[in-house]
């Protein structure tokens, strides 16, 4: 149970202080930034969704997670929005198990309250949690090679591949489209991903997977225009067979943290893995461009002559 994250009030929570009361701090009153909810009914899960798309620039996946968590909030308090309290939001967090769904919930509930409803009386005594450390155990040469032979079909072995070479996050591989790869530099130039808080640059992929693509990518009679077509509701058990054929739990998680773990251990430099793997700001891109250039990080990771399966 997380009820001890949860901060105490500052004052207590009484109906006169919940939303549309005239109170100071809410929509009606003088710390208000705007007039987008005067009404109740003017606020809507679809015109949260468009401001989180449109106002704050966020992608399409993490919009999704937000009014997901938003909606099981929402089933479990079972009141109006106009009606709720720090009370409301402290019994629902503390009913939490997780650390991870807590820190998500409350980014989410922030959205809603505090930039969004432009109320944020119900979210502005919670603090998250403090990221607990632990040492990650990654997965062997050896372990990867057997896991790979575990896994059942060409699409699927490719790309494995794909997230083990190029470090890039789960769904930006399974958004990629065709277009965005091109085999005979091994690069990929990912479009896909439009959020404020993830910045895909460009990334490459090693000679194994480059094969791999080519092989798979000679079986696709379809016209699809995306590189791994995967159904929703299948991604997150992508490689469940050879999890259960091997007992190793290998996710695109794991992969993405052995391409750091190995590139850093073939000798490139953070900065140059933060660039492959998404995590440099644009601004820094823009300024040093003549370090970041496609071309130099091409020269980078061919350097370090990367292998997953083989020594």
């Amino acid at each position: 149970m997380l009820s001890n994250f949860v901060s105490k009030p500052t004052k207590p929570e009484t109906p006169e202080n919940s939303f549309f009361s005239g109170d100071p701090g809410g929509p009606g009153g003088t710390r208000t930034h705007d007039h987008r909810l005067v009404k109740s009914q003017d606020w809507s899960i679809e015109g949260f969704s468009e401001f989180l798309r449109v106002d704050l620039q966020l992608s399409k996946e993490t919009i999704r997670d937000h009014v997901g968590y938003i909606r099981r909030f929402l089933s479990h308090v079972s009141k109006p929005v106009q009606a709720m309290t720090a009370e409301d939001v402290r019994a629902y967090l503390g009913f939490l198990q997780s650390r991870e769904v807590y820190a998500h919930t409350l980014k989410a509930l922030r959205r809603l309250f505090r930039d969004y409803l432009r109320y944020p009386g119900p979210v502005e005594t919670f603090k998250f949690p403090e990221q607990v450390f632990k040492p990650r155990s990654l997965p062997s040469k050896g372990d990867l090679a057997r896991f790979y032979a575990a896994i059942g079909d060409q699409k699927r072995r490719a790309l494995f591949l794909v997230y083990a070479s190029s470090g890039l996050r789960r769904s930006e591989v399974l958004t990629l489209r065709r277009d965005e790869v091109d085999l005979d530099r091994r690069t990929i130039i990912p479009k896909n991903h439009s959020g404020a808080t993830k910045r895909s640059w460009v990334s490459f992929v090693n000679d194994e997977t480059g094969e791999a693509l080519k092989s798979y990518l000679a079986t696709r009679k379809d016209v699809n225009p995306k590189l791994f077509p995967i159904a929703r509701k299948g991604e997150k058990k992508i490689f469940g067979d050879a999890m259960v054929a091997t007992g190793l739990v290998i996710t695109p998680q794991t992969l993405r943290f052995w391409f750091c773990n190995e590139m850093a251990r073939l000798g490139v430099q953070d900065r140059f893995i933060d660039a492959l793997c998404g995590r440099t700001s644009k601004s820094v891109l823009a300024r040093h461009y003549t370090d970041y250039s496609p071309d130099r990080l091409k020269e980078i990771y061919d350097k370090a002559d990367l292998k997953v399966l083989s020594d």
